[in-house]
């Protein structure tokens, strides 16, 4: 009997060649019957296309193509969000559906869109509706609203528990074993912004931009920053002032310029502050070690909201949020907000960092807390009592001085 006679080299290769091929081939068509995998299929693509086709050629995207990409993106975030709440829907507890099912953020109800970047979360439809004019989502006129805090989803979605504020909600809550926080009852004006109505006819009038800080977050409406900066300016002025918040939670830079866009005219500013946090610029904190992955993004929407002032001649005010780590643990103010002035093209006065108010503040309170025996380790600047990043009632107030000083200084050596 001959011997079977081995397989050369070339030939063991291409088998192992058609084998990964063929695995590559059938991984592929899996991926494509998902409409998530599709999006991620396409992603690869085109990430893979323009990395090989800039470096080959040393050509930046343009902007029609940039925007194409976070679309692509976002689309991702809102599909894998959407699929998420539908997988935790059906195992939930039947607490945990009824409070969904009230709140208006059940599958069927639930409003699921993109914030900052790509992220995208669920918000109650009761209290937000869809915006595709760049804003993505805006919050409905005329509603009163109250935050729900200790809300555990295990394998949830990200969800925003700002709800109407009723009986139902509130019975529907406690069921669930969530926690109403009863100062963060939030009143929408006709205009869609949270506090008292903007008035066009004020002898002195503002615009805030920003997210979740100036909407002033487990704040009640009259302790927001913007409210605050109203006060203040009235005083320093002599005059009365009406102030446009326009805060909205997960807001960035892009919907603080589409949000300028909308009510600019509307309300005829006399200044313009745009507040940016370290989220603005890449996840969580990841800007205080360096690493602000939309920095080049959020570099463009600020200049298109400066560009709006300066067309007008309107001042504006760029202010970064001041971070708890900062003011409690280490500042590392060198990459925020240093990289943000760095790429702020405005003169040095339209450029405001509050961080040695809030150091100077904390200090102050901390002194206090000490001779009265209080546990003084968290700064009382923000709402550290309740785990929460946000400035509390103080901080807003500490902010608002700041601001309202320097815009004062900049309306009395500025013509309009």
């Amino acid at each position: 009997m001959e011997p079977t006679p081995a397989r050369s080299p070339a030939r063991v290769r291409w088998f192992k060649r058609l084998i990964i091929l063929g695995t590559l081939a059938a991984v592929a068509g899996v991926v494509a019957s998902f409409p998530i995998g599709r999006h991620y299929a396409i992603e690869g693509y085109t990430a893979a296309r323009r990395s090989a086709l800039y470096h080959l050629t040393g050509l930046t995207p343009d902007r029609s193509e940039i925007e194409a990409d976070w679309a692509r993106r976002r689309a991702l975030g809102v599909a894998r969000t959407t699929e998420v709440l539908t997988k935790f829907y059906e195992k939930a507890d039947e607490p945990m559906r009824e409070l969904f099912r009230v709140a208006g953020m059940d599958p069927e109800h639930g409003l699921v869109r993109y914030g900052r970047a790509d992220q995208a979360f669920l918000l109650s439809s009761q209290v937000f509706e869809p915006d595709d004019s760049g804003r993505s989502y805006r919050f409905r006129p005329g509603r009163k609203s109250v935050w729900l805090r200790q809300v555990t989803l295990h394998d949830g979605p990200f969800g925003l528990f700002l709800v109407l504020d009723t009986p139902a909600h509130r019975e529907a809550a406690q069921k669930a074993g969530a926690i109403v926080d009863e100062v963060s009852a939030t009143t929408i004006n006709s205009w869609g912004l949270r506090g008292p109505e903007p008035d066009p006819s004020a002898p002195l009038r503002g615009i805030v931009l920003g997210d979740s800080f100036m909407q002033g977050m487990f704040n009640p409406d009259d302790q927001t920053p913007p409210l605050h900066l109203e006060k203040r300016l009235a005083e320093l002025e002599g005059k009365a002032v009406s102030v446009a918040n326009t805060g909205h939670i997960g807001y960035s830079p892009e919907q603080y310029y589409y949000s300028l866009v909308e009510y600019g005219e509307r309300m005829d500013p006399h200044f313009v502050v745009m507040s940016v946090c370290p989220n603005d610029f890449g996840g969580d904190f990841d800007i205080l070690a360096g690493r602000p992955d939309w920095m080049d993004e959020a570099e463009y929407w600020i200049d298109r909201a400066h560009g709006w002032c300066r067309s007008r001649n309107v001042p504006f005010l760029l202010v970064p949020v001041p971070s708890f780590p900062q003011v409690e643990s280490r500042r590392k103010d060198g990459f925020y907000p240093g990289l943000v002035s760095n790429i702020f093209a405005a003169p040095p006065s339209r450029y405001l960092d509050p961080l040695e108010r809030f150091l100077d503040e904390n200090l102050r309170l901390k002194l206090e807390a000490q001779k009265t025996g209080e546990n003084n380790a968290r700064s009382k600047l923000y709402n550290r009592h309740i785990d929460d990043d946000h400035f509390s009632p103080k901080g807003a107030e500490v902010w608002a001085d700041a601001v309202a000083r320097r815009l004062s200084l900049i309306m009395a050596t500025t013509e309009r």
